[in-house]
This record gives C-alpha cells, sequence and structure tokens, in this order.
C-alpha cells in the first residue's frame, strides 16, 4: 500500500514536472509564431507597398513594357550575373514569383514566361558587400526603358528596373532562413529616371 501511494506521489509529480514545462515552452512557441507572421507582414517596408502596382509579374512587363514605364513595381529573383558600371552596379536577375507575403518562389514551369529575367540597376554606394550571397532577393523597384550596354543580343529585351529597396536572403536553409541584408535608395523614387542634364555650348 505504501508502495502504490510512493508511485502515485511520484507519477503526480512527474505530471506536475511535465504540464509546468508546457507552460514555460508554449508560450515562447507562440511568439515565435507570431514573430514570424509579423516578419512575413514586413517582408517590405509599407511605404513600397503603397507605391507598387499591385499584382504586376514579369509577365506583364514583358508583355506590356509602356504600360509600366515609370511606375513602381514588386519582383522577386536570384541573381545571375552583374555588370559594374560608372556608379551603379547592374544584376542580372532571374525571376522568382511572389506569393501574397511577397516571398520569392519557384515558377511553376521551368520554361514560361515567368522563368524569364530582367535586370536590377543599383548604385553602388551602400549596397551590402554580402548581396553576393544572396540565394533570392525581393526587388522594389521602378521600371526604366533603358537598354543596358551590355545585354547580349540572345537575351532579347528584357525590363529594367531601377532599384529603390532589395531584401535578400542568405543561403542558409535552403535559401529559406534569415533575411541577411537590406539596401535602400534613399533619394525621392521621381528622380531616379530623371532626363539628363542638356550639354552646356562653350563660350
Amino acid at each position: 500500500m505504501e508502495e502504490h501511494t510512493m508511485t502515485s506521489r511520484h507519477g503526480h509529480i512527474r505530471y506536475q514536472a511535465t504540464r509546468s514545462s508546457s507552460q514555460l515552452w508554449l508560450p515562447t512557441l507562440v511568439g515565435v509564431v507570431v514573430a514570424n507572421g509579423f516578419n512575413a507582414c514586413a517582408t517590405i517596408p509599407s511605404k513600397f507597398v503603397r507605391q507598387a502596382e499591385p499584382g504586376v509579374t514579369l509577365t506583364a512587363l514583358t508583355s506590356h513594357p509602356d504600360a509600366y514605364k515609370g511606375k513602381v513595381v514588386i519582383l522577386g529573383g536570384v541573381v545571375i550575373d552583374q555588370k559594374q558600371g560608372e556608379d551603379r552596379i547592374w544584376l542580372r536577375v532571374k525571376n522568382r514569383p511572389l506569393d501574397a507575403d511577397y516571398i520569392p518562389h519557384m515558377p511553376v514551369s521551368s520554361e514560361g514566361p515567368e522563368a524569364g529575367h530582367y535586370w536590377v540597376k543599383v548604385l553602388a554606394k551602400d549596397l551590402p558587400k554580402g548581396y553576393r550571397d544572396w540565394s533570392r532577393l525581393i526587388v522594389v523597384g521602378q521600371v526604366s526603358d533603358e537598354v543596358p550596354a551590355h545585354q547580349e543580343a540572345s537575351e532579347g529585351v528584357e525590363p529594367v528596373l531601377a532599384a529603390l529597396y532589395l531584401r535578400g536572403w542568405g543561403s542558409g536553409w535552403g535559401g529559406y532562413g534569415l533575411f541577411e541584408d537590406t539596401w535602400e535608395d534613399k533619394r525621392d523614387a521621381r528622380y531616379l529616371l530623371s532626363t539628363p542634364k542638356p550639354l552646356q555650348k562653350n563660350n
């Protein structure tokens, strides 16, 4: 009888310890889930979401370039090449369609229009050194009609975005790890595609 009582007491103590442990880690788990939810909502600063044309895809940009010229759009992708300009870096990006939370993913088809490419011109100043290690990125940019001088004829006409904001992921967890870095052009977007200054005549 005494042995049964002791066993019951130990079982009760074990149950209490398990319940106490659950009470400790459960709020932590909930907090992590909630935090990740907020991170998903804050993938892109709200000011850029408000500026951007909603739901624009690479297919739309390629099919109707004139309709989007000068407008702000949001695309995803992975950098596959880069060219150095005078004060800018040109990034050639393979498209990765965005989901509802602006997270880039592989396109449904590897040969469809959403599996195409586009260029991003970025001010070299303050660009994170780790951008070469980004496994994927989000681009908020203003559509330009500029054609990269180094674009190959075989590449066809690919859209060009003047970058306003970039957010990149590191290569950890198969590219689905934590955000690596962000970059933002601090200038007003209205001046990014300003026309060149007229040449001054010599007196």
